[in-house]
């Protein structure tokens, strides 16, 4: 186990090298130079004096290879500097915004993961009956609605009709704790409602699946009993495939959270990324990219320690 560990913590470190490598050169890439852009935003024009000044600022004057080792250096140290619009720490703004965004995505997927395993296994063991088809035809239908048009029926319904729930907003948990609970609801519902059909629909392939495999009859044929037989040798195997699908999507999930946010007037990481894209804040668009990768390599690494547990045989590969 120790050696899986060191393999795959080597891997996921040399991953983030390429990533942040890769940040790093797209930014550099890019057409224009960002001093003069930004001091262009608004129609006016800047002089040739103010542009060298933010190029000296913003790091731009010196070498490539020296603002590349530099950058690394400062993302190892998570320092990524300051932001070129209001002169804040980057990574202060981040730490403030990061958890926030976690937050929703944590509670949409424990809301999904304990609705949609146990429906899916349901519609796995019963398929082709009359639950089975209700489920996966609403499943159906919940994949093909956009989670923006959600949160706003959502909103339409719960907020203005019937009065239950506010329409947005964002209130510290520590200042208001009811409130707080109150306001990160229905983004969390929104948000795991798209996740829970994906998980649905995995978990009743892989139930249906593994009841047709030859260990399953002979555990039956044995005597034990039908929920031992589920518990252990359907729904241990069926969780494999399942586990690798949700880590796939919390990595996608951190980058599609923008609209939610934006509908629920979230403040967290998404919104503060598209702000620096439309300010033109570079060291802050390439901070948070960054953070969000490191983010999605890191729950890679957790969901394949947790496959090796499930399936020993992972290890060995």
């Amino acid at each position: 186990m120790a050696g899986f560990l060191l393999r795959r913590l080597a891997s996921a470190a040399a991953m983030l090298l390429v990533v942040g490598t890769i940040i790093f050169l797209m930014l550099v890439i890019v057409p224009g130079d960002p001093a003069e852009l930004l001091l262009s935003t608004g129609g006016g024009s800047a002089t040739p004096e103010a542009i060298a000044n933010l190029r000296a600022e913003m790091g731009l004057d010196q070498p490539v290879g020296l603002q590349y080792l530099n950058f690394l250096a400062g993302s190892m140290r998570l320092d990524f500097g300051t932001s070129i619009i209001d002169g804040s720490s980057i990574a202060g703004a981040i730490a403030l915004r990061l958890p926030r965004t976690l937050e929703i995505i944590a509670a949409g997927t424990v809301l999904a993961l304990l609705v949609a395993i146990p429906a899916g296994t349901l519609a796995g063991l019963r398929a082709g009956s009359g639950y089975d088809i209700v489920a996966s035809g609403l499943n159906a239908l919940l994949t093909s609605v956009p989670g923006f048009v959600v949160g706003t029926l959502f909103i339409y319904l719960f907020a203005q009709v019937l009065g239950w729930l506010p329409a947005g907003g964002y209130i510290a948990f520590a200042s208001d704790p009811v409130a707080h609970l109150r306001m990160l609801l229905l983004p969390a519902v929104t948000v795991g409602l798209h996740l829970a059909t994906i998980i649905f629909r995995m978990t009743r392939a892989s139930v249906l699946e593994m009841r047709g495999h030859d260990w399953v009859r002979t555990a039956t044929a044995k005597g034990l009993t039908r929920r031992l037989v589920v518990r252990r040798h359907i729904l241990r195997n069926a969780l494999g495939p399942v586990i690798t699908v949700v880590g796939m999507q919390l990595g996608i999930l951190l980058g599609s959270t923008v609209l939610v946010e934006f509908v629920y007037n979230w403040p967290g990481l998404s919104g503060m990324l598209v702000t620096a894209v439309e300010q033109r804040d570079y060291p802050t668009v390439r901070a948070v990219i960054l953070t969000v990768a490191a983010i999605f390599i890191l729950i890679n690494l957790v969901i394949d320690i947790l496959y090796s547990l499930l399936d020993p045989r992972i290890r060995l590969q």
